[in-house]
């Protein structure tokens, strides 16, 4: 099994930053992508961002390129998000989730590709 907690979402307004942290524990070398997701009120989860953990190896989703940032530290085991400029569109509860090798009929932005996932964090950007 794999557990993972994320940290550091709060309030900021537009045009700030964050930095969320997602710390995976347990059988991490059965970890082959991690993935950030969010999920706003009335919305399906959507897809963010993922990392291949053994490679550098990264997508965005479109509305997220050139803003934010997945980024790795692999001794914390510890996958982070920085996110700039953020708008109020991005205020959601952002989710950290992981999936190991194997086959799968399910794309990496579907959420049900994911094995394991965190229990979120919110993120609000005030206008």
């Amino acid at each position: 099994q794999v557990q993972l907690v994320e940290s550091g979402g709060g309030l900021v307004q537009a045009g700030g930053s964050l930095r969320l942290s997602c710390a995976a524990s347990g059988r991490t070398n059965s970890i082959y992508v991690v993935g950030w997701f969010r999920q706003a009120p009335g919305k399906d989860r959507e897809f963010v961002s993922r990392m291949r953990w053994g490679s550098d190896l990264t997508d965005y989703a479109d509305s997220v390129k050139n803003r934010f940032t997945i980024s790795r530290d692999n001794a914390k085991n510890t996958v982070y998000l920085q996110m700039n400029v953020l708008q109020p569109e991005d205020t959601a509860v952002y989710f950290c989730a992981a999936f190991r090798l194997g086959l799968s009929g399910f794309h990496y932005q579907d959420p049900r590709r994911y094995d394991y996932w965190g229990q979120g964090t919110q993120v609000t950007v005030s206008s």
